[in-house]
C-alpha cells in the first residue's frame, strides 16, 4: 500500500500515530480511577480511541506489502471491531447490563474479536522491525504482550502503563522519519514513515 507523502491522507495517517493512542491513555486512566471498564465516560473514550486505531492499522499498511500487508489487516480489522465492541460492552455495564464476557450464546463472539487487537500490535512491532527506530517497535511489541494480561486480569495500572508505551512507541513514528530498509529486506515489509514535518 502507499501514501502520497506530505498529502492530506498521510499527514491524517500520521497524526492517527498520536491520536489513537492518547484517547485509549485517557480512557485507561479513567478506568483506573472511577471503575475499571465500567466507567461510561472510560468507555465513550475506548470507542473513540479503538476507531482512531483503525487510522494506525492503515498507517502500519502503508509501509508493508504482499501477504504480511494482507494478514495484517485482516487481523487488525478483526481486532478494532472486537475493541469497539469492548468500549460498547463497557458503556452497557456503567448503564447497569450484564457484560457481554459474562454471557453465553452469539455474546461470546466478543472474546476472539477482542483477541485480535492486541494480535494487530504485535504484528505492527513485528513489521516495524526493519524499517523504524528498534526501541519503539520493541515498545509496541512489549504493549500488545501486556495488553490482553492487562484486560483479561482486570489490572488498571498495567492497563495504563500498556496505553502510555503504545502513546511513546506510535509517538515517535509520528515524530521521526524511519530509515528505508536495507536491500535484503524481508519482501513482506517494505516503505518508510514521512511526516508533515519532512513534507514541508
Amino acid at each position: 500500500m502507499n501514501a502520497v507523502p506530505g498529502s492530506p491522507a498521510d499527514r491524517l495517517l500520521n497524526t492517527s500515530l498520536v491520536v489513537a493512542p492518547v484517547l485509549y491513555l485517557v480512557a485507561n486512566v479513567l478506568y483506573a480511577l472511577r471503575g475499571w471498564e465500567s466507567d461510561p465516560a472510560g468507555g465513550v473514550f475506548h470507542v473513540l480511541g479503538a476507531i482512531a486505531y483503525t487510522l494506525v492499522l492503515i498507517r502500519v499498511a502503508t509501509w508493508t506489502s504482499g501477504t504480511f500487508t494482507a494478514a495484517l489487516l485482516v487481523v487488525g480489522s478483526i481486532g478494532i471491531a472486537g475493541n469497539v465492541a469492548y468500549g460498547f460492552d463497557t458503556i452497557h455495564v456503567a448503564l447497569g447490563d450484564v457484560s457481554l464476557v459474562d454471557r453465553s450464546g452469539a455474546a461470546t463472539l466478543i472474546k476472539p474479536l477482542g483477541l485480535g487487537f492486541p494480535l494487530m500490535l504485535l504484528m505492527s512491532a513485528i513489521a516495524l522491525r526493519r524499517i523504524a527506530p528498534r526501541w519503539p517497535a520493541i515498545l509496541i511489541g512489549l504493549a500488545a504482550l501486556a495488553f490482553p494480561i492487562a484486560n483479561i486480569g482486570n489490572i488498571p495500572a498495567l492497563g495504563v502503563t500498556v496505553s502510555m508505551a503504545a502513546v511513546v512507541g506510535f509517538g515517535a513514528l509520528a515524530v521521526q522519519r524511519a530509515p528505508a530498509p536495507p536491500a535484503d529486506a524481508d519482501p513482506t515489509v517494505s516503505g518508510r514513515t514521512t511526516t508533515a514535518a519532512t513534507a514541508s
